[in-house]
Order: C-alpha cells, then sequence, then structure tokens
C-alpha cells in the first residue's frame, strides 16, 4: 500500500522527522529508509537496535502516526498515478486481487476505504496479521492462501527493497515500480520487471 498505492512514505518520514528532534533521534531518515516494507513489530526491533531502549518507541510512534494520519486527512497523501486504472482494468476482467501491507490492519483499512478502493480488492492482508515481516514470505503466501491461488499463477507489485525480497522468496513474478529508493543490483537481479509506475504496469498485463 505504503509507496504503490499512496505516495505516503514520503509523508512518513516527514512525520518521523518532526518528532525526531524531541527526542533526540539522530539520523532518522536512515531509520525510515531501513524501514521501508517492513512491519510494525520488525519496525521497532530496528528502532531498539539503532536508538536503544531509554527512548519511548510506543509514545514517539503514537505522535508520528497522529501527525501523517492529519496529513492523510488533510488531503497532503496523493493516491499515485494509475491506481485506479489499474485496480479497474483488473477488476473488470476477473483478476483477484490482494493488498498485502506491512501496515497495520487499523490504518490500512482507514486508508483503503477513505480513498474509496476497498472495492478493488478481495482480499486484505496486513503486517499484524503474519508473524513475520517482510523480507520473509509469510503476507505474501497468506494473500495466495486466502486467494485460492498457486504463487506460479499471481503477481505481485512492489516498491521497496524488502517487498521485492517477500514477493520473490513467496515464489511471485515480482514487478517493482520504485518509489523512494531505485533497485541496486541486487533488486535488479531479484525483480522479473522493474517499471516507472503503475501506468506501465497496466501497459505490461495488457
Amino acid at each position: 500500500m505504503d509507496g504503490v498505492i499512496f505516495d505516503s512514505e514520503r509523508g512518513v518520514i516527514e512525520a518521523w522527522k518532526l518528532v525526531a528532534p524531541e527526542a533526540g533521534l539522530k539520523d532518522i531518515e536512515k531509520f525510515c529508509y531501513n524501514a521501508l516494507g517492513i512491519n510494525s513489530a520488525a519496525t521497532r526491533e530496528l528502532f531498539v537496535k539503532m536508538y536503544g531502549t531509554k527512548i519511548d518507541y510506543d509514545s514517539i510512534n503514537q505522535k508520528r502516526r497522529e501527525l501523517f494520519a492529519r496529513m492523510f486527512d488533510a488531503g497532503l497523501v496523493a493516491v499515485k498515478p494509475g491506481v485506479r486504472e489499474l485496480l479497474g482494468y483488473l477488476k473488470d476482467n476477473g483478476v483477484k486481487v490482494a493488498l498485502a501491507s506491512s501496515t497495520s490492519s487499523k490504518s490500512v483499512l482507514r486508508e483503503i476505504i477513505a480513498a474509496g478502493l476497498e472495492k478493488y480488492f478481495d482480499e486484505i492482508v496486513c503486517g499484524d496479521m503474519v508473524t513475520r515481516s517482510k523480507p520473509e514470505p509469510d503476507i505474501w503466501l497468506e494473500a495466495l492462501r486466502r486467494l485460492g491461488v498457486d504463487a506460479k499463477d499471481a503477481a505481485a507489485v512492489e516498491d521497496s527493497f524488502n517487498g521485492v525480497r517477500s514477493a520473490k522468496a513467496a515464489g511471485l513474478y515480482t514487478i517493482m515500480v520504485p518509489d523512494l529508493l531505485q533497485p541496486d543490483d541486487e533488486i535488479r537481479e531479484l525483480a522479473d520487471q522493474v517499471l516507472t509506475s503503475l501506468n506501465e504496469v497496466l501497459e505490461f498485463i495488457k
């Protein structure tokens, strides 16, 4: 969802940058980039690894979440170009679609419903519904199970390095549409396609 459907990764980073000074957090952008594509539990582990346990992660993260929610409600988080066209095409052609997001269920449902996109998804699997975060394959395997399809008959669209790693580990044909980070040699080797936008994904599928 974040980085593929919504142009939200930048907003999340901006929110972290606003709350970081009061907690004395240095290199917050490094933390944010390392956290791309992972769930809340893994993000917490990364935070503790970088900043230790003296800083109250739950408190600072709650402030960050509230800031981001206000940004979303103010219309500052855009739907990516091509989202409705791609999802509409898939729905019109009877293609099963699952959303596999590392974000928590509460946030995913709130944002997807607010954008009027829930009708396009047959299944929604969130980061708090599986034990292991991306880059492990669990979330994609659960999405496949719920859709009732084999990995060989499915494709994933991902923007983050951890997302690409996760989808490939699940055996999916993987299309990367880079958001904040351009693929390095490892990710270019893993991804089956690297495309520039969801409009390009739609043309590729057609």
